[in-house]
């Protein structure tokens, strides 16, 4: 679509931001949204924080030796989501069709607005007026553009490119930048010679076939060049829903393994519940003291989101791995429910008769 004209909305270090409103005080200073565990993980810190070399998903422990002056926060989900829905709400008065991506970010699609580039100004004014949040915004011809450009300049950006700008722009960036193209396609695009963008947009096709399928070649050569078809839908499919812990200390006996999956299937199926979702598919995830991780799974004849039908197939998926792995230190244990669709409320209830 040659008129389309996408906007990516990202708030700047979202959940710091939203503990500032709360912590006025902490304004300057370096501060770290963490666990306090000895195993959690920074899940964001300020751009003072930043600048000692803290990032999101470092380990809090190291974060410390970086930032020993940091001010250390616990993350407050409950708080984050009801900041998250005030941004979103206004987002959605302002444009008709909005595609959420997660608590902090959205693309809109402001294709056949006769300015939209002064809307989007209007847009990120009437949020930080109304919630005292900062925003960064790309805006091109579609969603990879658009996500690209919003990174290029936080916080408080606002950039607009075309296809070939952000070709120009980017070309000397390294292929890690273009979403879509992990850690591992980027260190195998490496052994093949190819470091940047623009190397990878004029990889020949036989060198990059001798690493990857036809397909994946032709994908990776279009995102290089900035060519992107997706459209911004208003509905994001959510497939899967999960809770996973990650233990202070490594467990081996079934018994508190147990009660830690009976908590987590709890707490994931009053969400499913609230939400009218249901799924098919049980699974569980289990990483080891040496860091392997291991997921098992089973899909029923009907969707379920009540505990009572989640936890026993959960229940044996543990058990069954448990014998699997007799007295194996478990690090990371978690459960999900995959295959997700909207409820009918009739179908539950209803017993399977042998006939």
């Amino acid at each position: 679509m040659e008129d389309r004209c996408v906007a990516h909305l990202d708030m700047d270090a979202f959940y710091v931001s939203v503990e500032l409103r709360r912590h006025p005080e902490l304004r300057g200073r370096p501060v770290i949204v963490a666990g306090s565990g000895p195993r959690s993980v920074v899940t964001t810190a300020s751009y003072e924080a930043r600048r000692f070399g803290v990032g999101s998903a470092m380990p809090a422990a190291r974060a410390r030796r970086l930032c020993p002056d940091g001010v250390f926060l616990p993350p407050d989900g409950p708080y984050y989501r009801a900041a998250s829905q005030q941004v979103m709400e206004i987002v959605r008065r302002n444009v008709e069709v909005v595609e959420v991506m997660g608590l902090d970010e959205a693309y809109l699609d402001l294709s056949g607005l006769p300015a939209p580039k002064a809307g989007m100004r209007r847009l990120v004014n009437e949020i930080l007026e109304e919630t005292g949040l900062h925003a960064s915004v790309g805006i091109g011809p579609n969603k990879l553009v658009a996500k690209v450009a919003s990174d290029a300049e936080k916080p408080r950006g606002f950039v607009v490119l075309t296809r070939a700008q952000a070709s120009a722009r980017f070309a000397a960036s390294p292929c890690g930048l273009i979403p879509g193209i992990g850690e591992k396609t980027a260190e195998r695009l490496q052994a093949l010679g190819i470091r940047t963008v623009s190397e990878l947009a004029q990889a020949p096709d036989p060198l990059l076939r001798a690493s990857f399928t036809g397909r994946t070649a032709e994908s990776l050569r279009r995102l290089a060049q900035f060519e992107h078809d997706g459209p911004v839908s208003e509905e994001r499919k959510v497939v899967s829903e999960s809770r996973e812990q990650t233990f202070d200390v490594d467990i081996t006996a079934a018994d508190e393994l147990d009660e830690v999956l009976v908590r987590q299937v709890e707490k994931l199926c009053e969400g499913l519940e609230r939400q009218g979702m249901r799924g098919r598919t049980i699974g569980i995830k289990v990483r080891l003291s040496d860091f392997s991780t291991h997921t098992r799974a089973r899909t029923l004849g009907a969707p379920m989101s009540a505990a009572q039908s989640v936890l026993p197939v959960a229940r044996e998926l543990l058990v069954a791995f448990l014998a699997e792995f007799p007295g194996r230190p478990i690090r990371l244990l978690g459960v999900r429910v995959a295959g997700l669709g909207e409820e009918d409320p009739a179908e539950e209830n209803q017993l399977t008769l042998a006939v």
